[in-house]
């Protein structure tokens, strides 16, 4: 299955490597690294030249208990930062935002993918989705960020997100977002304990068979603190471990801070791929 973004046409039956550009002050790895836009754009480059394809950026928290920001806000921190890459940086430019005005103007300065990790429940954001003309990501959150992680329950974690990734779907296509541009994120660590999160991605490949491209999340996570032990500074190799069973079981895009190493992972598990 090929996905245009933006004019930029991917082979989504392979592993793609997504690197995430946080233009906030609080972001739980790296929040106030790269929210001047210079540094924004330094960063950008040195991940494409590390092998991402997409360089992700998000102006909005989202780590557990983050609190919102306002539209304006978001506007200021995302959109000088998106244009400058669409100048610069040779990468499909993904918008990590659930605003409505901040997915118009970020596709208008070049963007080619809405990250949105509350699904387009925004109001208006649908209509400012299929307005872009741009693809999707829909992705599953128990809760807001600020309450997501307080007690999180499920009847059955695997079938309730697929049950509820799919009523997405299905109210997105019948207001005119088009099937074939639609991916889908499980939403690793959003309103999900350890357990839940261990069990979703044991059992990725029930999502995969869904029919839709699945993007996922798992890079420095406290999920992979709890497994470990160790801080966010040190989860590298836990990130690499997450990342390279996600790539194994089918996931197109895989989101992450560790953009080289992630990207010699994935190569492995391409190469290995094509021998079958």
């Amino acid at each position: 299955m090929h996905i245009s973004f933006a004019g930029r046409e991917l082979d989504m039956a392979r592993s793609q490597v997504m690197g995430i550009l946080n233009v906030t002050p609080d972001s739980f790895s790296d929040g106030g690294q790269y929210n001047s836009v210079d540094m924004a754009v330094q960063r950008a480059r040195q991940m494409v030249s590390d092998g991402a394809v997409f360089v992700d950026v998000g102006g909005e928290s989202t780590r557990p208990g983050a609190a919102p920001v306002s539209e304006q806000e978001e506007l200021d921190r995302v959109c000088p930062v998106v244009e400058a890459i669409a100048r610069d940086v040779d990468a499909v430019i993904s918008v990590d935002t659930s605003t409505p005005s901040v997915m118009r103007e970020a596709a208008r300065l070049g963007a080619g993918l809405i990250n949105d990790v509350r699904a387009l429940e925004r109001e208006g954001a649908v209509s400012a989705a299929i307005e872009t003309g741009l693809p999707v990501c829909l992705m599953h959150m128990q809760g807001a960020p600020d309450t997501m992680q307080a007690n999180p329950e499920y009847r059955h974690v695997i079938r309730d997100v697929a049950t509820y990734l799919m009523d997405r779907v299905r109210d997105c296509e019948l207001a005119g977002l088009p099937a074939e541009k639609v991916l889908l994120d499980p939403g690793f660590g959003f309103g999900k304990t350890l357990e839940h999160n261990l069990q979703l991605l044991a059992a990725l490949e029930q999502l995969k068979v869904l029919g839709y491209p699945l993007l996922v999340g798992m890079s420095r996570k406290t999920m992979l603190g709890d497994i470990t032990g160790r801080e966010v500074s040190e989860r590298l190799p836990a990130s690499l471990a997450a990342a390279t069973i996600a790539a194994l079981k089918g996931a197109s895009v895989i989101r992450v801070h560790d953009v080289r190493e992630t990207v010699d992972a994935v190569k492995v598990v391409e190469a290995m791929r094509a021998q079958g």
